[in-house]
């Protein structure tokens, strides 16, 4: 309980870092939508911070852990999302400015890489909200950019360079670290639907006539290949529609010229935004 509660906080602080979005999740026990006493004072306190009156849009999004069956999530993940939409109500949050409240259903884990899998599932069992307050006026942006962090006002050509992302040396396999970094991307990808991107891998320290490096999982030379393919499949578990990503390996070609470790990593580059 205590390092939900302190999830939770760091959300809270990590969101008021920025100007233009605030995330909260709230964790429901299994197979219930009603909130628990504890996530509701949480929630509550959050919801003190935000001024309503700045608020552009929300989005209510509602999930599961793996157990069950589809329809049965599909539809639990929805009544979380709606019980969480009438809090929000109560709270002084109009119904307006909802925009979307929507239930993923149940968020697949692999047992075999997950180290604890009873707290993974507890993590899944959720409602992230995610608000958007009104953007303040600002000349539009033209010339692509870097990020560490996907944000609301892309543009085609941004990369974001996942510097939390990274894998040991011949690996395409996601650390924790890596999925909890990721986690992050794919709420904001369902922030922002009218994102498409290409999920693009790197390589380190390999020789100059030898672009691409070996995967030791496969004995073949297709590393940066996997490295994107495995954050590409990761979001589509994280419920991102597979038709808003392509992934591509770019062996050693793109250098960072920092510390070797840091080429070992992936990059979203948009390419659409609608």
């Amino acid at each position: 309980m205590r390092f939900l509660t302190y999830l939770l906080l760091l959300t809270i602080s990590i969101s008021y870092a920025q100007e233009e979005e605030a995330i909260q999740s709230i964790f429901f026990d299994f197979d219930k939508f009603d909130i628990r006493e504890d996530q509701q004072k949480i929630f509550k306190s959050f919801i003190a911070t935000i001024d309503t009156s700045k608020v552009e849009s929300v989005q209510i999004f509602g999930y599961c852990d793996d157990r069950g069956k589809d329809a049965y999530n599909y539809d639990l993940s929805t009544k979380r999302a709606t019980t969480v939409k009438d809090s929000l109500n109560k709270y002084g949050v109009k119904n307006k400015v909802i925009i979307s409240i929507e239930g993923k259903g149940r968020i697949l884990i692999d047992e075999d890489l997950e180290s604890n899998v009873p707290a993974a599932r507890s993590k899944n069992r959720r409602v992230d909200v995610l608000i958007n307050f009104k953007p303040l006026l600002k000349e539009k942006r033209t010339t692509p950019e870097n990020y560490t962090m996907l944000k609301k006002d892309v543009i085609v050509g941004d990369v974001i360079t996942l510097d939390k992302v990274l894998f040991d040396r011949g690996s395409s396999k996601l650390t924790t670290s890596a999925k909890k970094e990721l986690d992050k991307i794919a709420i904001r990808l369902h922030r922002y639907p009218n994102i498409e991107l290409e999920v693009q891998g790197h390589v380190c320290c390999t020789p100059e006539f030898q672009k691409e490096a070996v995967d030791i999982a496969t004995k073949k030379r297709e590393l940066s290949v996997n490295r994107a393919k495995a954050v590409y499949k990761y979001l589509i578990s994280r419920r991102v529609n597979a038709k808003r990503m392509i992934y591509n390996g770019y062996g050693n070609t793109r250098p960072l010229g920092k510390a070797s470790e840091l080429d070992r990593r992936v990059e979203l580059v948009i390419t659409k935004v609608e």
